[in-house]
């Protein structure tokens, strides 16, 4: 893989090589799993105890190959008896189902040893399964040791395996290392048993796709797009409509309902869970988050967050960890809200930072208003109240809280608790300075714009110099505002 990470830990659709593996065994509830690791070992057992504490992880020192490794874990199982199932571990795509139809296979013929076989278009690479001239095995050839002959075989060893346990041991400590590779290989062990009369058996895998390994970066991202497909296929099969499921990316261990609505360029990642008729899409990635049913997320990403049922979010909104939006709440376009409760029929509609705090229900929060959460050492709090109304560009510094039914004037900066049904304003008195423009902009086409207005004002003052004494005075009268003098405070 030419990684700082070992092979069997680079990711596949929520799981890791070998945590597909995993998954793909979990089925048969085995007495016990072992994990063979060598290169990476550290890295592999903290994976491993993260993914799945039952496994026992066994050390392969020196990589003296297959045969080797399975001793090794045999070893761990001194008093193993049955049937033991041996699997590579970058087979990603590898059922449940198919390993179950393998040990059935295997245990009911009785037989020794079962491999898992494939018909594969190009075998390239790989162990080619060699029968006699009755269709039984007659032996497991790695390509290295292959005749050309036995390389235009297409019957490929899938590199899966059922071992009755004492006939396993027996063989293994038979075998040499007189191959092409130095290595002591696990396929000779069925040549071993067969020369000995033992009943060795194929199994041949309904889908080859299923055997497929992963040696490069290349065919990772070809296992990756084939799951893809299988996932989607799944998916849609339930009632989920992926309205382009090329650009859909959904981890295997994502839960959707049914009528749910995924548009395209969408990942959805981890344990996202997308309620009934919800919409995600497009241009959204969603990880580890709950969406409601009948929400809808557009453009957005959101990680650890819960959007919930009739809810909306987007464009362009940043859902960080611990956001929660209540029933019908609204985070909008170039939002932002990390560890905060959004009240039912709540808004947020756009321009906005919302950083620890709870903004009750059918709240409404002005564009460009900004949480201040943080002192530089500590993080603070900030409620806002039941239907409060919170003008644009305002910042709300915490610890504070705006009460129920409370409007906060655009432009203030707001330090001091709101009581509720109070108006809170913090605003210096506007100061204009007449001519600055002309005087310290001289030349720039702000001042002739503005030499421009004079003029024009002058012109329009001396032609309504004839008008009555009444419309003189109503026309020099001040603009009616409100009593509040918070004038236009919030968008919606």
């Amino acid at each position: 893989m030419k990684s700082a990470l070992p092979k069997v830990l680079h990711p596949l659709l929520g799981r890791t090589l070998v945590g597909h593996v995993l998954a793909a065994a979990a089925p048969l509830t085995a007495d016990r799993t072992i994990v063979v690791v060598g290169h990476g070992a550290d890295q592999v057992r903290a994976h491993l105890a993260e993914i799945a504490p039952e496994a026992t992880p066994v050390l392969q020192a020196e990589q003296l190959g297959t045969g080797h490794a399975v001793r090794i874990a045999l070893d761990a199982a001194a008093d193993a008896t049955g049937t033991v199932v041996v699997i590579n571990g970058d087979v990603p795509l590898l059922r449940p189902e198919t390993v179950a139809a393998l040990v059935e296979a295997h245990e009911g013929a009785g037989a020794a040893a079962t491999v898992l076989a494939a018909e594969v278009p190009d075998p390239t690479g790989l162990g080619r399964i060699v029968r006699d001239a009755d269709g039984r095995l007659e032996q497991i050839v790695e390509e290295r040791d292959a005749t050309g002959a036995q390389r235009a075989i297409r019957e490929i060893n899938a590199g899966i395996y059922a071992f009755d346990a004492a006939r396993l041991r027996a063989g293994l400590g038979k075998l040499s290392t007189d191959n092409d590779q130095g290595e002591e290989y696990l396929t000779d062990v069925f040549g071993l048993l067969g020369s000995a009369g033992e009943s060795v058996v194929v199994h041949v895998a309904a889908d080859h796709v299923e055997t497929l390994g992963c040696n490069d970066r290349v065919e990772l991202a070809v296992l990756r797009r084939l799951l893809r497909d299988r996932v989607n296929e799944a998916w849609m099969r339930t009632g989920v409509s992926l309205l382009d499921p090329d650009t859909t990316w959904i981890d295997v261990t994502v839960a959707l309902d049914r009528d749910a609505v995924i548009d395209q360029n969408t990942q959805l990642r981890g344990g996202t869970v997308v309620g009934t008729g919800a919409v995600v899409g497009p241009d959204v990635t969603l990880i580890d988050t709950v969406v409601g049913p009948d929400a809808t997320v557009l453009r957005s990403h959101a990680v650890s967050a819960e959007v919930g049922p009739g809810a909306a979010v987007g464009p362009y909104a940043y859902l960080r960890p611990d956001a929660r939006l209540a029933e019908k709440a609204k985070v909008g376009t170039f939002v932002e809200v990390k560890n905060s409760e959004v009240g039912a029929g709540a808004k947020v509609p756009h321009l906005s930072y919302v950083g620890d705090a709870t903004i009750g229900a059918k709240a409404n929060i002005g564009a460009a208003t900004i949480f201040v959460n943080y002192d530089g050492v500590n993080k603070h709090r900030t409620t806002v109240g039941e239907a409060a109304f919170v003008g644009c560009d305002t910042s709300l510094i915490a610890p504070v809280e705006v009460g129920a039914g409370a409007y906060v004037a655009a432009g203030s900066a707001i330090t001091q608790d709101v009581p509720p049904g109070a108006l809170g304003v913090t605003r210096a008195p506007q100061r204009n300075i007449e001519g600055w423009v002309t005087r310290k902009r001289a030349g720039t086409a702000s001042a002739k714009a503005a030499g421009r207005a004079r003029t024009a004002d002058e012109g329009a003052s001396a032609s309504g110099s004839g008008a009555s004494e009444g419309e003189a005075i109503h026309g020099d009268a001040e603009p009616v505002r409100s009593a509040s003098g918070a004038g236009d405070t919030a968008t919606e």
